[in-house]
């Protein structure tokens, strides 16, 4: 898919790395200038020098998602550098592992909530506040279709998606005044290195084995979750909003 993002400024978080870095090259590659958040500052840079030679340009947000002070910071560098921000993708995310709800403490669950959850609140807060004055922007939740149907092992994560895509349908509702859409993306299993980490004990490589099994179409690439982006960063989709898309080969089926 070819689209002119020409002029728009997109804000991906965890941006310098797996489904986040194909997303910010892929918005790159379509003549968006990006502001990458990520907390691995080697591999932010990195990325920037890539995509600064597609002759776009890029901040480097280095910002924890669960810190609303630092998002705050974050966004008033990039409304400094850009004047706006057009797009935001909230893609940063993380799990401990496959691990079984009663084997879990609520150290784990604290930081799952805090950067699978609290961080999309920090973040549309801060970036939706800019939006609506401009009356336009496009936010895109990535959640998973592990919000959908539950995932065994992953229940904290599972209910952050959840609650992530009840964000979406609300945000949609609450922005639509202010000419923000807002939709959610729910990818099933992806080949990034967060996948190879859970894969990394017995347990967790067989329930996510069993699981791309099911898969129709087999195990995803981050690319896949990136052309589904920019669809929905695209002037072709200013009439969808509060939409839930699987991008998940066909692990889940939602009528």
């Amino acid at each position: 898919m070819e689209v002119n993002l020409s002029g728009k400024v997109a804000m991906v978080t965890g941006g310098a790395q797996g489904i986040g870095r194909a997303i910010a090259l892929e918005l790159a590659r379509n003549w968006a200038d990006l502001v990458i958040n990520d907390l691995d500052r080697s591999a932010a840079e990195a990325l920037a020098r890539e995509i600064t030679t597609q002759k776009r340009r890029v901040l480097v947000a280095i910002a924890d998602v669960a810190d609303y002070a630092a998002i705050k910071r974050a966004v008033s560098d990039a409304m400094t550098q850009f004047g706006k921000i057009d797009i935001l993708v909230n893609n940063a995310g993380w799990d401990k592992g496959i691990i079984p709800f009663l084997k879990t403490d609520p150290t784990d669950w604290q930081k799952v909530i805090a950067i699978n959850l609290t961080g999309v609140l920090n973040c549309t807060h801060t970036v939706a506040s800019e939006m609506s004055q401009r009356k336009s922007g496009k936010i895109i939740n990535i959640s998973s279709d592990a919000g959908r149907g539950g995932s065994f092992g992953e229940a904290v994560y599972s209910s952050c998606k959840s609650g992530v895509i009840a964000l979406t349908k609300t945000w949609a509702r609450e922005f639509a005044r202010d000419r923000i859409r807002v939709n959610c993306i729910c990818p099933g299993l992806v080949d990034t290195p967060l996948l190879a980490k859970l894969k990394q004990d017995e347990l967790g490589k067989k329930v996510l084995d069993r699981i791309e099994q099911v898969m129709l179409l087999g195990l995803g690439k981050p690319e896949d979750i990136a052309n589904a982006v920019l669809f929905l960063a695209s002037e072709e989709s200013n009439h969808v909003t509060g939409q839930v898309l699987s991008v998940s080969g066909g692990l889940t089926f939602q009528g």
